[in-house]
């Protein structure tokens, strides 16, 4: 949701706050999105600052009055302010510093109150010319206002009442009848491009909180809610990259249920979704902050532990090991667990994910060989102690085909 990998800071200011306060129940993720959209839509913030600079420096040399030539400074200003502003705050919120929102937000507010005050004075100059030029790149700037700003509809209203609102003292001031009818058209128009704001705000965060909810179904298991396969290869790939950095060891432990397959069968289906959430739940009680525990299919779940050694790693496979090896209430009946766990750490046994599953699959193979509730260590021993047993299965197979 952060384009190009940039994260804005929430405003601090309550009143900043306030006014880009997307709504109650919407997710911190979704927010910083939305503030991160009012700082995109480059092309329609340069417009806009282009206009506003070519008709308040047009009016200003056909008048050479003070009141307009201070329209013109005040918008060049405001205008290389707020593109300074969007310049820190674009480098800023790429490094993941804190940006300076409720600046930018303040200065964004202040150049629409000085479209308003451009249209004011062009309408009480009598100068219907100049008028008519203020109006329409006042109107102008409302879309553009409206299609920018919709991430933070409050803003967005505020925006646009500030530089059409002005009009309607314009049309007081100005002492033309014709003029009254600004009375109208102002508030219609504030309405309906501020209904349009909230109504396209209302849409883009239903779309965002949906892809959000997709996003989490397809990384996540939906019987115990740990992440799934495609989520444990998301969070190794990020780990593994920080093994990279600092060459601190990640080690990836493989678990699988001994008699799983028993229980399921004489109790059903549903008391083994049953056991295998209370699994998932003190897996995660024995879990770390930055640990990750994942069911990657059936009764086979893996954990991915940061800065343990392979003594360190052993000494949690057995401590997971006595926390779930238990027996387990299903049904008013005791059904005896037992769990048997392969580790493989890296990067002394593999630098990708799938290098690791491979190796801690290995170990896994072999601690069950030697009696299962144990855990065994990835390691030269045990890949050839496990093509050894397939080998003797295999001729065994064979021996049995020839001799039927």
């Amino acid at each position: 949701m952060q384009g190009e990998s940039r994260v804005y800071s929430l405003p601090r200011w309550p009143l900043m706050r306030w006014l880009v306060d997307p709504g109650r129940d919407v997710p911190e993720e979704i927010r910083l999105a939305l503030i991160g959209g009012l700082f995109g839509g480059l092309p329609v913030f340069f417009g806009g600052v282009l206009n506003t600079m070519l008709v308040s420096a047009a009016i200003a040399a056909k008048t050479q009055r003070p009141a307009f030539i201070a329209w013109f400074v005040f918008e060049f200003v405001i205008c290389a302010a707020r593109f300074v502003v969007l310049l820190i705050a674009r480098r800023a919120a790429l490094a993941r510093r804190t940006t300076p929102t409720d600046l930018y937000f303040l200065l964004g507010l202040a150049w629409s109150s000085g479209v308003g005050y451009g249209i004011v004075i062009s309408m009480a100059s009598g100068d219907w010319l100049m008028a008519c030029v203020a109006c329409l790149s006042g109107a102008a700037m409302v879309g553009g206002i409206c299609m920018r700003n919709f991430g933070a509809p409050r803003f967005a209203a505020a925006m646009i009442l500030t530089s059409i609102g002005p009009s309607m003292a314009g049309a007081a001031l100005s002492g033309e009848p014709l003029m009254f009818i600004v009375f109208a058209q102002a508030p219609m128009y504030f309405f309906a491009m501020a209904a349009a704001a909230f109504k396209l705000n209302k849409m883009l965060v239903l779309t965002m909180l949906a892809e959000r909810e997709n996003d989490h179904r397809a990384r996540h298991d939906s019987l115990t809610g740990l992440p799934n396969r495609h989520g444990l290869v998301n969070a190794a790939e990020k780990k593994l990259a920080a093994v990279r950095d600092n060459e601190r060891p990640l080690s990836l432990l493989f678990l699988d249920l001994d008699g799983f397959k028993t229980i399921n069968d004489t109790y059903g289906h549903a008391a083994g979704d049953s056991l295998l959430k209370l699994v998932a739940e003190r897996l995660q009680e024995m879990a770390r902050d930055g640990d990750v525990a994942a069911r990657i299919g059936g009764d086979e779940f893996v954990m991915l532990v940061e800065g343990l050694d392979e003594t360190a790693s052993l000494a949690l496979a057995e401590k997971l090991i006595a926390k779930v090896s238990t027996s387990y209430d299903i049904g008013g009946a005791s059904a005896p667990m037992g769990l048997s766990i392969g580790i493989a750490v890296a990067p002394g046994h593999g630098t990708s994910i799938q290098d690791l599953l491979a190796a801690a699959d290995i170990a896994l193979y072999e601690a069950k060989s030697l009696g299962k509730c144990r855990c065994c260590m990835a390691s030269m021993a045990t890949n050839v102690a496990a093509l050894q047993r397939l080998s003797e299965r295999t001729a065994s197979a064979s021996a049995t085909v020839a001799a039927a």
